[in-house]
């Protein structure tokens, strides 16, 4: 691998599809791995009681994703080897477009912040499809977020790569074989 936008993979689409279960189990096969920035985002602003809430705040939920994805990727510089991403930079542009919200210029500018070329693509699956208390989204918000982010992303020149409808562990392989990596 060049450099480590080569070792750095996304795992991206719309809520509820997967993503986090699957970053969870490169996890546990020894993977490098850096977690979802709006998880983390409501479960501290919650603890808080902080407005930088998807249903009070998006603009500024946007920023706190941008700046958790920034770290995440500086934080990964230090990994020797592949870092398996739950979303990255280009995810917060695709969420402000959801919102009908503008871009400012300063999360555009960090398209700078590359990933590996192919970048992984959990499609809507509505039969896992679920609501809790940090994903308030329906499914009709979900599949929107994924035409999103992924329009997004191929507007940034990344190689789309759907993920199976299947079970985590065959969503594995198929994602370290994609990757060019062998099973651990």
């Amino acid at each position: 691998m060049q450099n480590d936008s080569d070792r750095f993979f996304v795992l991206t689409g719309g809520p509820g599809s997967g993503k986090t279960t699957l970053i969870e189990a490169l996890k546990a096969k020894g993977f490098a791995t850096a977690p979802e920035a709006g998880r983390g985002i409501i479960r501290d602003q919650t603890a808080i009681g902080g407005s930088a809430l998807p249903w009070q705040d998006r603009a500024l939920f946007a920023e706190l994703m941008l700046s958790w994805e920034l770290r995440s990727w500086h934080a990964a510089q230090a990994e020797p080897g592949p870092v398996f991403f739950d979303r990255g930079v280009a995810d917060t542009i695709g969420y402000l477009r959801l919102c009908g919200l503008p871009v400012p210029d300063h999360i555009k500018s960090a398209e700078k912040f590359r990933y590996a070329r192919r970048v992984f693509v959990a499609p809507p699956w509505p039969e896992i499809f679920t609501q809790d208390e940090e994903r308030k989204q329906t499914l009709d918000e979900a599949e929107r977020t994924f035409l999103s982010v992924t329009g997004v992303y191929t507007e940034l020149g990344y190689e789309l790569v759907p993920l199976p409808l299947a079970p985590f562990e065959e969503r594995v392989g198929f994602v370290l074989d994609r990757a060019g990596l062998q099973q651990t």
